[in-house]
């Protein structure tokens, strides 16, 4: 056992649904274990600026169901510095700050690496992300919230689309990650999915398209916004009005409604979990890792190996959207 005391944690990085349930775990599993507890505002750079405050029961009262996160995130070029992680590190300790509890993804786990490794600090992270692209967890926070999001609402689309026979390209995020894009469009019967992890052939796209069936009054292609070779949603959009100008094409950009609303059962019960194991294992001195849950099993993993590119896209998901799509 180490002496920790007093935990700090903070939200970091892009917002994800299930982050608020994920203070409420430290921070309540903190005092159950008599520690003191503060939250830290604005991530990397609250903690430069000295923007701590003590937490109590009180003060994650009612936060489970509430999307965002009620510590503000931000992202911080000073904390790439080393004299902004030195001047991060005086202001934690000026509060007597022993060990920090950091909830986002992997920009997060690379700053708490570097920063652990520097002060010899004690630090472990919760995957907070709706790209699950975190290798060391089944799921990571937000992501089952995300892609129900997206799902509801291109089943809205799906109807408008019905309605005109419309051929809609819809864009999720996905920058550098296809999952959103990749589970999202299987559970809306999309035709297509185009997604960074796999070369788009616009060919084989529009072979597809012409061999469809024509008594379709609807069609549903997905794009994550990560997806290079086609040129992106519009591209796309032109190209096939080119080649089939029957189709009355649109596009829908579905945007930062993704990381919104109001978290799923599934990302508060994970985000508990996962809170609650970061604060136990923290008085018992583990560190520099990534509190993940895999088969249903609290796991640990490294942050450098947790960080994004190592997850792979699972080839089965991909067949069932050829099968399905005919």
């Amino acid at each position: 056992m180490n002496q920790i005391k007093r935990i700090g944690v903070f939200t970091s990085g892009g917002d994800a649904p299930g982050m608020n349930a994920a203070v409420r775990a430290v921070v309540r599993t903190a005092l159950f274990y008599d520690l003191e507890v503060f939250g830290i505002r604005r991530g990397y750079e609250g903690m430069i600026n000295g923007e701590f405050i003590p937490m109590d029961r009180k003060s994650v009262a009612n936060i489970i169901q509430r999307g965002g996160t009620i510590l503000k995130t931000a992202r911080s070029m000073a904390f790439m510095t080393p004299e902004g992680r030195n001047e991060a590190y005086k202001q934690i300790k000026g509060v007597e700050i022993d060990a920090l509890v950091a909830i986002g993804g992997d920009g997060t786990f690379t700053g708490a690496k570097i920063f652990g490794e520097e002060f010899n600090f004690p630090i472990l992270g919760l995957p907070g992300t709706i790209d699950n692209d975190l290798f060391g967890t089944d799921f990571t926070i937000g992501y089952d919230t995300s892609i129900n999001t997206v799902t509801e609402a291109i089943d809205k689309i799906r109807d408008t689309a019905e309605s005109h026979d419309r051929l809609f390209i819809v864009e999720v995020m996905g920058r550098d990650c296809g999952l959103i894009a990749l589970r999202s469009g299987i559970g809306v019967g999309a035709e297509s999915i185009m997604i960074p992890e796999t070369k788009t052939d616009l060919n084989a796209l529009m072979h597809r398209l012409e061999i469809s069936r024509k008594d379709k009054s609807s069609k549903i292609l997905i794009v994550a916004e990560g997806e290079g070779d086609s040129g992106g949603a519009f591209e796309i959009a032109e190209k096939i009005k080119d080649k089939f100008p029957q189709y009355d094409t649109r596009v829908s950009v579905l945007g930062h409604i993704q990381r919104g609303g109001t978290p799923t059962c599934m990302d508060r019960v994970l985000a508990s979990r996962l809170g609650v194991a970061a604060v136990e294992e923290l008085i018992k001195g583990r560190k520099g890792e990534m509190v993940g849950l895999i088969h249903g099993q609290i796991a640990f993993t490294p942050f450098d190996h947790a960080v994004k590119h190592h997850v792979e896209i699972n080839q089965d998901l991909l067949k069932i959207v050829e099968i399905l799509s005919l």
